[in-house]
């Protein structure tokens, strides 16, 4: 198997913007959260003389980081596990506390281009979309379209897939489960495109039908929304002082949510209302202290040259917060669900 190191380098979208808000810095130490290709680690590395601890969630990237992890030997260790999990996963490293945190959430390019992997309509294969891999525990997205009600269905596609036609997608695939369960990817895009068709508007890009479908099953497989929340939460308590939070997002319910945590966080929430009364025991988001202060000039979208180098770009939202030294929120605060 071709390893990161040996393949042409991948360059994760929005990389120069995340570096300039990074700052690496010689001594420090950095986190990527999402490992995947390897681009912003190799990015940080190059950058300056640190260490950075990669984690993905994803066995085979970390198996494919290996050649990278030789090439900066001593600088990189790449974990198996979830950046939900950083705080435990650092401790075993003997680390506490880091200097910047880089997350690109939502499905990777390498996952997207194995069609054994299940995670796109491009390719036929089998309809897995576990992140952790098809080995892995928890339901694959073909036991999910399988076993699921007409209204859970429904309810999956428009929460996370926002599909404004996610009734009848989901009348469809119980009418075609019915004859014989669906298995492939490319089985459940056709059945998308008979129950909906292509809707074609002058002037606009066609997106392919089962788009908002896939994107659906993908994050409730691997509750990327919840996974992103505890990463927030967990990212508070692992940077230190001035310590910086990048996060690219690539669809607007995980870019809500880092939204909301970071003027959460930062002590922009809306004021009450000067008629509401105040609880003496009051233990909301405002009764605990700004913990980051929230960088706007660093924070952007893609350029024109880098969507039409890479299409995925398009979508694609940077967002910064840089920590201050008050403790982080207690446990169950202002959580973002």
């Amino acid at each position: 198997m071709t390893s990161a190191s040996e393949l042409p380098r991948h360059k994760p979208v929005l990389l120069e913007e995340v570096m300039a808000a990074l700052k690496p810095r010689d001594g420090e130490v950095y986190v990527d959260g999402t490992f995947g290709a390897g681009g912003y680690s190799r990015a940080i590395l190059e950058a300056a003389n640190c260490r950075v601890f990669a984690l993905d969630r994803d066995p085979a990237a970390v198996a494919d980081g290996k050649g990278l992890e030789k090439e900066f030997s001593g600088r990189l260790t790449i974990i198996e596990g979830r950046f939900s999990d950083v705080e435990a996963l650092l401790a075993r490293q003997g680390v506490k506390q880091v200097d910047g945190i880089a997350l690109d959430i939502g499905v990777s390019s390498m996952q997207l281009d194995q069609a054994e992997r299940g995670f796109s309509f491009q390719a036929d294969g089998p309809l897995d979309m576990r992140m952790s891999g098809p080995a892995s525990e928890g339901e694959s997205a073909a036991d999910v379209v399988n076993s699921r009600s007409e209204a859970d269905l429904t309810r999956i596609l428009q929460r996370l897939g926002e599909e404004p036609r996610a009734r009848r997608i989901a009348a469809a695939i119980i009418k075609a489960r019915a004859e014989k369960p669906i298995a492939r990817t490319g089985e459940l895009a056709q059945i998308v495109v008979d129950a909906i068709g292509y809707r074609r508007k002058k002037g606009a890009r066609v997106i392919h039908p089962a788009t908002r479908t896939f994107q659906a099953l993908r994050i409730y497989v691997n509750d990327e929304l919840g996974e992103l929340a505890r990463g927030l939460v967990a990212a508070e308590r692992t940077l230190k002082p001035e310590g910086r939070l990048c996060v690219v997002c690539f669809h607007s319910l995980e870019d809500k949510i880092v939204k909301t945590f970071m003027i959460e966080r930062s002590g922009n929430l809306p004021g009450p209302s000067r008629h509401a009364p105040v609880a003496a025991n009051d233990s909301g988001p405002g009764a605990f202290a700004a913990t980051f202060h929230v960088d706007r000039k660093r924070a952007g979208k893609s350029s024109a040259e880098e969507i039409e180098r890479n299409p995925r770009a398009r979508s694609a939202r940077l967002r910064v917060a840089v920590r201050n030294a008050a403790d982080a929120w207690p446990a169950g605060n202002g959580e973002v669900s």
